[in-house]
Order: C-alpha cells, then sequence, then structure tokens
C-alpha cells in the first residue's frame, strides 16, 4: 500500500477546495477522479467541509482526500470521522500534531522557516507544507530549506499555472497545492465542464 506522501507523489498537484454546498461535492469529486486528479483538500473554511469529505469518499473509496486549515483536536475529530486520508494545518501547532500522532492520522503541517522546520523534524514529521509559498520566498527560499534539512515538501499558497512545473521540479516537493482549477464561482454555479477543462489542463 503506497504512503500519503507516495500519493501525493504520483498526483503532484492537490485541488484545495473551499466547499459552500455539500449537495454539490459528490460531482465535484466526480470532475475531478475523472479528469486526471483524484485527489482533494476540503478545507475547513466553511460549514459543509466534513459532509462534504464523507461524500465524497463516499462516492469514491479510492480518492485521496485530506481535511485542510485543520485548526484544532474537535476539527481532526469531525475530520477522521468524515473519513480523511490526511490532515493539513495552516501552520505547526504541536498540540494538533500530537493529537493526530495519537489517533494515527498523517499530519502536514505548515512551516515556512528553518524553526519551523526544525521543530516538525523534532515531532518525527517528514513531510511539511510550505505555506504561504510566495510571500514567504518561493521558490529561492524552498531552495535554502531544501539545502538544509532532509524532508518533504507541499508549497501553497501563490502556486499557480505559471510557476508550478517551477516547484514540482525541485527534489524536495511532493506535491503543491493549488485552487486556480477548483474556483469557487465554478463550483458554486455547478459549472462541471468548466471545472473539467481546469482540471484536466493541470496535467497536460
Amino acid at each position: 500500500m503506497l504512503s500519503i506522501e507516495q500519493r501525493l507523489k504520483e498526483i503532484k498537484v492537490v485541488p484545495v477546495i473551499a466547499i459552500n454546498d455539500e449537495n454539490k461535492a459528490a460531482s465535484l469529486a466526480k470532475v475531478l477522479v475523472e479528469n486526471g486528479l483524484p485527489c482533494a483538500e476540503v478545507t475547513f473554511r466553511t460549514p459543509a467541509a466534513a459532509e462534504s469529505i464523507r461524500l465524497m469518499r463516499e462516492a469514491y473509496p479510492d480518492m485521496l482526500i485530506g481535511a485542510g486549515t485543520i485548526l484544532n483536536n474537535q476539527q481532526v475529530d469531525e475530520a477522521i470521522a468524515a473519513g480523511v486520508d490526511f490532515i493539513v494545518s495552516p501552520g505547526l501547532n504541536p498540540t494538533t500534531v500530537q493529537y493526530c500522532q495519537e489517533k494515527n492520522i498523517a499530519i502536514i503541517p505548515g512551516v515556512n522557516n528553518p524553526s519551523l522546520v526544525e521543530q516538525a523534524m523534532a515531532m518525527g514529521l517528514k513531510t511539511l507544507k510550505f505555506f504561504p509559498a510566495e510571500p514567504s520566498g518561493g521558490i529561492p527560499m524552498l531552495k535554502a530549506l531544501s539545502a538544509v534539512y532532509p524532508v518533504s515538501f507541499m508549497p501553497t499558497g501563490g502556486v499557480s499555472p505559471a510557476n508550478v512545473a517551477d516547484y514540482l521540479a525541485l527534489e524536495s516537493v511532493v506535491a503543491c497545492g493549488g485552487t486556480w482549477m477548483v474556483p469557487n464561482n465554478l463550483i458554486n454555479n455547478a459549472d462541471w465542464k468548466g471545472l473539467a477543462a481546469l482540471v484536466k489542463a493541470v496535467n497536460n
């Protein structure tokens, strides 16, 4: 069975989704799976997040699903109950990391400087979210961190079609998180054809 990191490496780009209506979750998952991105990081920035994850998991049991913007243990519990494969947090909260480790669920916490990387390593973490990627120095900063620390990164925040290939070219990058292929206006309007075209273009 492939690890979360191995599956992320295969997928390369993780759609970061803020979904407002759980009734659109299964249709959105269908678009992602059928157009080459069988993965989603559903952010807990909306009340529909947990139920959306549950419906995606029900519709596509093999899809790689993460819960993003996780800020506390209660959200971890909600995400696990909904059926996620991994947790993503914007920062490095030791309480949340330890709780995920106790629950035996993978967590990819956000870091953007050497001190945070070292704290994450001290907690046994090897795959980290580089966030917010572009405002934190982008590729030059990532190169500097990667030269020193034996960890892998998932850059998110400011990653776009213009720079995603450059990020993915770095040996330390397992995947990139992005929102450009899952814009809220298309999801809200149930424009599945428009979304399919954007998702398909990611791998071309």
